[in-house]
């Protein structure tokens, strides 16, 4: 691209904002309400010490209402640039303009940076042009979708995936031509595939700063990162850290693109984890990057008596001010973008809770925002998942506003967890979360899928772990142990952490097992933690946030090592899948099949004599399949001891099999299809802890 000293301008237009390529050059345009004066800055290079044009906005002619706009003739695709904003520095009104300050669009497409970024200046009054982030001008109308459809799942067929883009393929025996890229992941393909997912949630990939953890791991020294990505800078660039070397895979936009078509071609969904609640500009004593040197108390929540200090709602510093009608439409038009530019299938919204607060911080009972999510017709078609919670104690799992909302089931992951650990008064919770928590959602009138079932997340202890460990182990995050969740409801059964005792270690392997077995045969839908098919270990960290290293990494030779494991979760999914009654796209309203067979049919170790009791371990179920699937009957124990239980008759002509017995070492926990072993007699005994499924043939 041709770059001369000077470009001429125009008045350009209000609309739309951020940087438009558009024919003979580029329209910028800025929201900046309480600003008295807005310049344009353009680079060469990004790691330009100062830009090589300044380009003034008139208050008047580059001015319409509260937008500042600019028409710069001869540039396009591949410009970097940033702005300088100023006006009053008042925090008690909630004003921060630094005009020393070089901030990037909130509506970027790309962010670019070199190794002279430094968040320290930024944080502090002097001139960081130096030292600065700065935004890029994309094109984003060229790139080939070559006609590759979305998969477009219906909830209740979908097996979520939750995957860290960079720790999937960072580990050296990952065997990749990228580690830790986009690109990378797309080598992965053919392991997903096989493992049976249908939609990969990937946590952050828009822009953030990994440098914004100054710890120091007190055990080795190794200066931490912010590795999870939740402190997003730009809503709308994919994270730069995440594309090969390669300039034109940015300016193109391709290495996220061309992700998301392999994704698609192998009949994989792509979801986003997205942060909206909060930025990577923290509090009063945080960096000027974007929002904060624009418009600080637009785009913030500040305190109504004091403005000079932020609503702390995320945890995080600041929180975002997500029902302003400004920043409401740019979290919109920022999903929309995502859609129609970028194909993603879908969303999860972390703290999602703070989504429905109002510029006070008041939870409200209809927020716009999420309405209008739910409702957008370019959204119609997409998957919103809702984190219901936040930080500040706004807990709203079983009542998140909206209809079409599905959420992250809390509720689900507790008392699972606290059952299998063989806690009392658990066996009526274990039917409620298997059932779909009808308990939680019926009454709203919504579905069993709407509830996103998990075990284990990107946010805790890995499954290997929750069986492995008492306590957290968080000493290598620098925080003296004090950071994570002390609540994990996890049982190390006898020895904390790895231990050499091969009993141990089968009822281990046991106990992931009977997790993978209760999920993937609950209703509702389940998602899966990437690593726990194959044993992947934190050592005990549950809050690994800022360990880029083999802390987070998936170990690739795990899949050797564990393939027995890996066997039994593949076999899981395609189970699921093969099974309607494990699918159900409507809660149990005792309908009988003509057989006079309920729908469901609750049992103990006796027949029709579940036992709800405070000292229960037990409980078995027969699903019916009607005329569009077979009988599947289900039993489960996390009794210390063995159980018989009584079987229900099968249909006329018909018998059972055995499918599954977690207690079984492999391949014998699982068969394969058409493989299944047939029970004779009236009861089956099975072994402590554990889980068994006939069905009925």
């Amino acid at each position: 691209m041709q770059t001369p000293y000077s470009f001429k301008t125009s008045p350009g237009e209000p609309y739309p904002l951020g940087a438009s390529t558009e024919k003979g050059g580029v329209n910028f345009s800025l929201f900046a309400q309480h600003a008295t004066s807005v310049d344009l800055l353009l680079f060469r290079l990004f790691s330009d010490p100062e830009p090589f044009q300044v380009i003034s906005f008139h208050p008047i002619l580059n001015k319409t209402f509260h937008y500042w706009h600019i028409f710069v003739e001869g540039i396009g695709h591949g410009q970097i640039y940033g702005y300088r904003v100023d006006g009053f520095y008042d925090p008690g009104h909630g004003l921060r303009y630094n005009r020393r300050k070089v901030l990037i669009d909130p509506y970027s497409r790309g962010v670019v940076y070199g190794r002279n970024w430094s968040r320290q200046q930024a944080c502090d009054e002097s001139d960081n042009c130096k030292s600065s982030m700065k935004s890029l001008v994309v094109n984003t109308d060229v790139y080939d979708w070559e006609g590759v459809p979305a998969p477009n799942y219906h909830l209740s067929d979908c097996i979520i995936y939750e995957l860290h883009v960079r720790g999937f393929t960072r580990h050296p025996s990952s065997g990749v031509s990228n580690p830790g890229t986009f690109d990378g992941l797309v080598e992965k393909i053919p392991y997903l595939k096989d493992l049976g997912v249908t939609t990969i949630e990937l946590m952050p990939i828009h822009q953030f700063d990994s440098t914004e953890a100054a710890g120091i791991n007190p055990e080795t020294g190794e200066k931490l990162t912010n590795y999870w990505g939740y402190n997003s800078i730009c809503f709308f660039a994919p994270h730069r850290g995440y594309y090969i070397a390669d300039w034109e895979k940015m300016q193109y936009l391709t290495g996220f693109r061309d992700l998301v078509k392999a994704m698609h071609k192998a009949r994989i969904e792509v979801i986003l984890d997205v942060v909206f609640n909060h930025t990577s500009e923290d509090d009063a004593g945080g960096p000027t990057l974007c929002m904060k040197g624009i418009d600080n108390p637009v785009y913030y929540i500040l305190d109504a008596v004091n403005k000079s200090r932020y609503m702390n709602f995320s945890g995080c510093g600041n929180t975002v001010n997500c029902n302003h009608p400004v920043v409401r439409r740019m979290i919109l038009e920022c999903l929309r973008y995502w859609v129609t530019v970028m194909h993603v299938d879908g969303f999860r919204f972390d703290l999602a809770s703070i989504l429905s607060r109002n510029e006070l911080g008041q939870p409200m009972e209809n927020p716009p925002l999420l309405w209008e999510i739910e409702s957008d017709p370019v959204l119609q078609k997409t998957k919103i998942l809702a984190e219901a919670w936040d930080a500040a104690g706004l807990y709203q799992v079983g009542g998140f506003p909206g209809e079409r909302w599905a959420e992250w089931n809390g509720r689900y992951r507790d008392d699972i967890r606290r059952f299998v650990r063989g806690d009392q008064v658990m066996a009526g919770l274990l039917a409620s979360r298997i059932s779909g928590s009808a308990d939680l959602y019926q009454h709203l009138q919504r579905i069993p899928n709407q509830s996103i079932n998990f075990v284990t997340c990107h946010d805790g202890l890995t499954l290997n772990d929750l069986v492995s460990y008492n306590h957290k182990h968080n000493l290598a995050n620098g925080e003296e142990n004090r950071d994570g969740t002390n609540d994990n409801y996890s049982s190390n059964y006898g020895v904390e952490g790895p231990s050499g005792d091969p009993q141990l270690e089968k009822l281990r392997a046991r106990q992931i097992k009977n997790f993978a077995a209760i999920l993937l045969l609950s209703q509702g839908t389940p998602m899966l933690l990437a690593g726990d098919e194959m044993r992947r270990t934190q050592k005990g960290n549950n809050n690994a946030y800022c360990q880029d290293n083999d802390i987070s990494w998936i170990d690739w030779t795990l899949l050797e090592k564990e393939k027995g494991t890996f066997r039994f979760f593949k076999r899981m999914i395609q189970f699921r899948k093969s099974h309607l009654a494990l699918r159900r796209r409507e809660y149990y309203w005792g309908e009988k099949d003509r057989h006079g067979r309920s729908e469901i049919t609750w049992h103990g170790v006796h027949l029709s004599q579940p036992d709800w009791s405070h000292e229960s371990h037990s409980l078995a179920f027969t699903l019916s399949g009607f005329d569009h699937d077979i009988d599947i009957h289900v039993m489960i124990s996390a009794f210390s001891e063995p159980l018989e239980f009584e079987l229900p008759p099968a249909r006329t002509g018909q018998a059972w099999f055995r499918s599954i017995d977690t207690s079984l070492a492999s391949p014998d926990d699982i068969a394969e299809e058409g493989s299944e072993v047939r029970i004779t007699g009236n009861r089956y005994a099975l072994s402590a802890r554990s889980v068994a499924v006939l069905i009925a043939k």
